[in-house]
């Protein structure tokens, strides 16, 4: 730890204080997973975790911790489709569907479950977590120059949020896909008095019509082996002529092929984040990329904020979770949090046409 200036037992709010001393093996034998499942099982604290990963992020130390169950997932990742057809409602069932309760409290009032924008306000930087994904929302309906009428698909619409906004607020009619029951029936309920429909199914089963195609936050769940048949399916249900997509999606800063060992068995299964690159490859020749723009940081600050909602409210909902449970969601946040913060993860929206839009594209109203 001494390369990336974290003691052991030290008085700094990102020093380690270790309670068992089976750690160390633990996290040599496991990595990444070691040390996340030492954490819930209490054998060490931190009075700054967020704090700790930045830094050990900026240090070799993940390179450095490249266990032996590290290795495995990788092989099964090269010769297994992990986000196949068959596992695509898994995500769903062990992520999303854990309990509304738990997300009602930690998101904002729409239950919008991705980065948000703190610099989309006129006059600065956002004043909350509500502003924050109001202004993410205006800035992805501008990015699409979407106008009232327009036939539109959420690929991964959530709790129905972002299609709620953008029925009401712009006149579009919404198309939403969610392989969550959860998600759908609450998604269902809010748009219950709008032109939404909200179904329960895997984006590649599309196969109609829409002017406008995006999706938020659902792109991580994809995988590199179906990166290609994404866009294919964007493609064929985009309009042919001004066709536009956006993509709103987490990205590492290099191609890899799995996602953290500890993230994947505990938080988001299958799961995999992707690169410049592979998105790249993935769209050539299938989509035309028309602007790029990453706003990393702006999870940094969004992952915070959730953890203070919950922390406020979680003694509300005690009684359904386990200590286990709050310390393992403590862990997803705050070393989420430290990752954005090193740099090491980013955020990206791309927005893509399907031909190629005449004279060119400017993206509005960036900061």
């Amino acid at each position: 730890m001494a390369p990336a200036d974290i003691r052991i037992d030290g008085d700094r709010p990102w020093d380690v204080r270790v309670h068992d001393e089976r750690l160390y093996q633990r996290v040599l034998a496991n990595g990444t997973l070691g040390l996340g499942e030492a954490y819930i099982d209490g054998w060490w604290d931190c009075e700054a975790p967020d704090e700790m990963v930045l830094r050990a992020q900026r240090s070799d130390i993940p390179a450095r911790l490249m266990s032996p169950t590290t290795i495995a997932r990788i092989a099964q990742a090269k010769v297994m489709n992990l986000q196949s057809k068959h596992r695509a409602f898994e995500v769903g069932e062990r992520h999303y569907d854990i309990g509304n309760d738990l997300y009602e409290r930690m998101l904002d009032r729409r239950m919008i479950y991705s980065c948000a924008y703190w610099n989309g306000q006129a006059t600065g930087t956002a004043p909350d977590l509500a502003a924050a994904q109001e202004a993410k929302l205006t800035l992805i309906a501008n990015k699409l120059r979407l106008e009232p009428g327009m036939r539109v698909l959420d690929i991964g619409c959530g709790w129905g949020g972002a299609a709620h906004f953008l029925a009401e607020r712009y006149g579009c009619e919404l198309v939403g896909v969610t392989v969550s029951k959860e998600q759908a029936a609450v998604a269902r309920e809010r748009c219950r008095d709008l032109p939404v429909d909200i179904r329960l199914t895997d984006y590649r089963e599309l196969d109609e019509p829409f002017d406008r195609v995006y999706s938020i936050g659902m792109f991580e769940h994809v995988g590199v082996k179906n990166y290609r048949t994404y866009m294919d399916v964007v493609r064929r249900c985009l309009r042919d002529g001004d066709g536009l997509t956006l993509l709103h999606t987490i990205g590492g800063n290099r191609s890899r092929g799995q996602t953290d060992p500890w993230v994947e068995r505990y938080i988001f299964p299958n799961g995999m984040l992707p690169s410049i690159a592979q998105i790249a490859r993935a769209a050539e020749g299938r989509l035309v990329v028309e602007d790029w723009h990453n706003f990393g940081p702006d999870y940094d600050t969004t992952l915070m904020a959730w953890k203070v909602n919950l922390d406020a409210r979680w003694h509300e909902i005690a009684d359904h979770y386990d200590e286990r449970f709050k310390r393992m969601w403590d862990w997803y946040l705050w070393s989420s949090a430290g990752s954005f913060r090193a740099r090491a993860l980013q955020l990206w929206q791309v927005v893509l046409s399907r031909d190629g839009i005449a004279g060119g594209y400017h993206a509005p109203g960036i900061r």
